[in-house]
Order: C-alpha cells, then sequence, then structure tokens
C-alpha cells in the first residue's frame, strides 16, 4: 500500500524528511477495525514526532493522527461496527499513523463520522476535539460550577482552541475569553465567529487585559486552558485566576520552567491534557475517547458545532506533507491543515 513516513530525523527543509513508501498491508487485531483512509489532518504533534521518533528504512515510522475513512475488515471483537462504516479517529501514539492507504484502530477510539460533513472537513476534528473536551469536561469539569464565571483561553485561534472556544460557549454560565496576536483583526474575527465573547492580546500582558475586562463587569476567570507559551504567561495567568481557579495545559516546556509553588497561595489546581493518554496506557474507560467522538458528530450534524478546516493542501503524498509540516511549524496556523486522497 501506498504510505508516507520518515526513516530519518531531518529538519522539513530537507527532501527526505518525509518520504513516498510502499508497505505491507496491516491487519486488524482482535479489537481492530481496518480502515481504508480518505483523508487526514495534520497536527503539532506530527511535527514533535518527525523529529524524535526513531526511524530507518527497514522499519520506517508513519505519523498521522486524525483520519476519515471507510472500515474494510472487523477484529473479532469488534461491536457496533460494519464493513463499509464511514468512521474518524485520532488513532494512538504507540501505532503506526494514518498517513497510509489503510490503517489498523482500535475501534474503542473510533466513532461514526458526520454525515454533514465532507471527508476533508471531517478530518479536520478528531483529535482537536477529542482533546478540547476532555480539557473541559474530564480535567476543568467546567459544568460542575455552574454560577457565572469565565474561561480564559490562550491561542485560541489554533486547532484546539477552536473547538473549545466553540464548545465552551454551548455552556450559558461561561464567559469565553479568546487570546489572538490580532485581537482587532482576522484572528479576533475567527475567534469571535466562533463564539468568543472577549478577545485579548496574547503579545500584551494577560492580567491587565483581564482586570479591565473585570472592570466592566465580566465575570472572575474560574478556569484557564493554557494551550501554548504556557511558561511566558505563566506569572499573568496565577494573578488573573480566582482564588480555588483551575490552570489546565498541553503545551511542552522544560523543567524549571513554570514555578508551580506559585499557585500554592491561592489553592489553584494544575492539570495536564494529552487525548492520547487512553489509549498509551488502555485505561479503563478506554471506550469514552469513542464515546465523545460521536457526541461531538451528533452536534455537528445538529450545528452546534463547525469544522475548522482551514485549507485542503492536496493528497496524501510526501511533498505535500512536507508543506503541511513547515506550515504547521510556523506556529502561526489558524484551523486546520487536511490533506485528501492517494
Amino acid at each position: 500500500m501506498k504510505a508516507v513516513g520518515l526513516i530519518k530525523n531531518l529538519p522539513i527543509t530537507d527532501t527526505e524528511a518525509l518520504v513516498d513508501l510502499d508497505l505491507p498491508m496491516p491487519v486488524a487485531g482482535a479489537n481492530d477495525l481496518l480502515v481504508e483512509v480518505c483523508a487526514v489532518a495534520v497536527n503539532p504533534v506530527d511535527t514533535k514526532v518527525r523529529k524524535s521518533r526513531p526511524a530507518t528504512a527497514d522499519a520506517p515510522a508513519v505519523l498521522g493522527w486524525d483520519a476519515v475513512g471507510r472500515v474494510r475488515a472487523l477484529g473479532p471483537q469488534v461491536q457496533g461496527f460494519a464493513v463499509g462504516d464511514r468512521v474518524w479517529y485520532a488513532g494512538d501514539l504507540t501505532r503506526q499513523g494514518s498517513n497510509a492507504q489503510f490503517q489498523a484502530v482500535d475501534h474503542r477510539i473510533v466513532a461514526l463520522a458526520p454525515a454533514s460533513l465532507s471527508d476533508a472537513e471531517a478530518a479536520a476534528l478528531p483529535l482537536t476535539a477529542i482533546t478540547a473536551w476532555e480539557l473541559l469536561h474530564d480535567r476543568l469539569r467546567v459544568n460542575r460550577d455552574t454560577r457565572p464565571v469565565s474561561l480564559l483561553v490562550t491561542g485560541a485561534a489554533g486547532g484546539v482552541g477552536s473547538i473549545l472556544v466553540q464548545l465552551a460557549r454551548q455552556s450559558a454560565h461561561l464567559t469565553v475569553i479568546g487570546t489572538s496576536s490580532d485581537p482587532a483583526g482576522a484572528g479576533g474575527d475567527w475567534l469571535r465567529a466562533l463564539g468568543a465573547h472577549h478577545v485579548i492580546d496574547h503579545s500584551q500582558p494577560l492580567a491587565p487585559q483581564v482586570a479591565a475586562l473585570q472592570a466592566q463587569g465580566v465575570a472572575p476567570v474560574r478556569h484557564v486552558a493554557s494551550l501554548t507559551h504556557t511558561p511566558a504567561h505563566f506569572k499573568d495567568l496565577v494573578e488573573l485566576l480566582e482564588p480555588q481557579g483551575q490552570l489546565a495545559l498541553i503545551d511542552d516546556f522544560g523543567p524549571g520552567d513554570i514555578d508551580v509553588m506559585a499557585l500554592k497561595r491561592k489553592a489553584l489546581s494544575l492539570h495536564w491534557e494529552l487525548m492520547f493518554t487512553r489509549s498509551l496506557f488502555t485505561t479503563h474507560d478506554i471506550a469514552e475517547q469513542g464515546r465523545l467522538l460521536a457526541e461531538v458528530a451528533r452536534k455537528v450534524d445538529a450545528g452546534e458545532l463547525r469544522t475548522t478546516l482551514a485549507e485542503v493542501l492536496g493528497p496524501i503524498d510526501a511533498a505535500t506533507l512536507r508543506r503541511a509540516h513547515a506550515l504547521q511549524e510556523t506556529q502561526r496556523q489558524r484551523g486546520k491543515l487536511v490533506l485528501q486522497g492517494f
């Protein structure tokens, strides 16, 4: 089968950073679906794994953690799916990814794709939707307290933020504050169209901007979803959070880059989110991922969520994927980049 992968860890400017491959067809395990891949999206995790995962010409690594496709075979323990089903999923870091014509994936982290979206529109959503859902409902538990409060989302115009803002806006007690590098321009327009009540500038100190909003009557910030550059904003986030508030984050940084003791005086809680945790450890609740994707699909088909597709770059081949990785590495990508067909 056709696939795209890496055999060396190289900068994306090198033409061998990602290469076209011809690989054996995967075999579905007991809990697996064998999926014929129709469309994939590119995420920050793709670029991180490309730089670090061991790979050789004899053992290439196939990346890709967002896919829409058709079920072609079922493992013996699979329930709830049939050959021909159109499905979507974000996959598993421990297995070969979706940048291939066929992929074997655990059915418990898969759901039927939204009927109202094209393959490209749907492929933009799984990984970011899972991350956003788990941030809001499993980590921050935003609906546990229904008094009026605010949620601040840093880096809100990116893939995760673009879904998180939409999901958060559906909680009537939440005021959603997003950050952007151009709150008065295209970034701000994008976030307000997704449902953000207010947009502030993350190139400037955040605490004074939040204080100005609160002086106008905006509810206190109970929750923060820090999606990027957490060390740069950390002191401001501690300052602007109300006592006993919650800070959730997803980005990577080095030891000592944040001072967790700064959280103690306000009794602030810190939550890490990694949407791969359930599949990495085959947790007791691994099937929650499939269930939440089914609920996201329902919301999409009901018109409650919109795709965050930014652009379909072209077919699933090495040249197009290298371009997608290069754009992702700018860290200024708004919405999602998708590739479709082989």
